[in-house]
């Protein structure tokens, strides 16, 4: 078994916290990739829930955001408390901006492609499309929580979907309502990752994950949706949308630990944003080598700008 526990605490190393949620206690595998790599550079690398009220979050050097995935139902409250914390990265007013979906209108009246969406305001009624595949989401969400597929030429599916948007709203929350980009079943959806180094955000790695929506969402509860991972090797034009996209992030990317820019073919072919992952997203640093190193570096690299 890999010796993937943090030192004890040496007042002379750098404290780091790695934030997640209660239902993942001991942080998402994935991300503890990071820790050994962690310790061998000399940090002291640390596992807290966000809304442990025990935690001294001024304690640390570095608090870094990775599967606080709870937070969805609560955003208000996780918005509050993340300008509240030191140190906090990627920083809080990234959060607030990222938290809620309705930043890819922004985003496109930027010049950034991007899913067309229509968006659903809470008591908005909503008339469903004639025909067609759609994808129904709340603005606010992680994980693929709240997320269904529909076919509008489909009876049932015509009555599920609006029940899909009455119980949102009737929670006071947005819906998002897009095209289905059938190119997701066969290219899948590529997610590209940067992570900081010492001359700014840089690209690490690529993945691709197949297509998860198979119908219909129900209302059940999950933390997230399981999904299917591959290594996959970013081409040249999706390179060139996810720099659009990083170049009109408020404050600049430079400001960023990481950040995945999940892309899916358009009907032309040509990549498309579905979406800007900045506050919690899976960083996949399993599947490239020297990822988990790489994401240690981008630690480091944020250290340093605080001393």
């Amino acid at each position: 078994m890999p010796n993937d526990r943090p030192p004890p605490v040496d007042p002379g190393r750098p404290r780091v916290a790695f934030v997640t949620c209660a239902e993942l206690p001991d942080l998402d595998p994935d991300d503890r990739l990071a820790l050994g790599p962690l310790a061998a550079r000399g940090v002291t690398a640390e596992i807290a829930v966000w809304d442990d009220p025990a935690v001294d979050w001024s304690g640390y050097d570095l608090v870094v955001l990775r599967s606080p995935w709870d937070y969805a139902l609560r955003r208000d409250e996780f918005v509050a408390w993340a300008r509240t914390v030191p140190a906090l990265v990627n920083p809080a007013d990234v959060v607030a901006w990222n938290t809620d979906k309705r930043y890819l209108s922004e985003l496109s009246a930027a010049g950034v492609p991007t899913v067309p969406t229509e968006w659903v305001e809470p008591g908005q009624a909503w008339t469903p499309p004639s025909g067609g595949e759609y994808v129904i989401k709340p603005a606010v969400s992680a994980g693929s929580q709240d997320t269904g597929r529909y076919d509008l030429t489909d009876r049932e599916h015509r009555e599920l979907a609006p029940a899909h948007v009455r119980r949102l709203s009737d929670a006071g929350r947005v819906t998002m309502v897009q095209p289905y980009l059938d190119a997701v079943d066969t290219a899948g959806e590529t997610a590209l990752l940067f992570l900081a180094g010492p001359g700014g955000l840089a690209f690490s790695h690529a993945i691709r994950k197949g297509p998860m929506l198979t119908g219909p969402d129900l209302g059940e509860a999950a933390l997230y949706k399981e999904e299917r991972i591959d290594a996959r090797v970013a081409t040249a034009e999706q390179r060139a949308v996810a720099d659009k996209v990083l170049a009109v992030v408020p404050g600049g990317p430079d400001r960023l630990l990481y950040a995945r820019v999940d892309l899916i073919p358009g009907p032309d072919g040509e990549p498309v944003l579905v979406e800007l992952e900045l506050t919690e997203p899976s960083l996949f640093v399993g599947y490239a080598d020297g990822a988990p190193d790489r994401l240690a570096d981008a630690v480091l690299t944020h250290l340093a700008r605080r001393r």
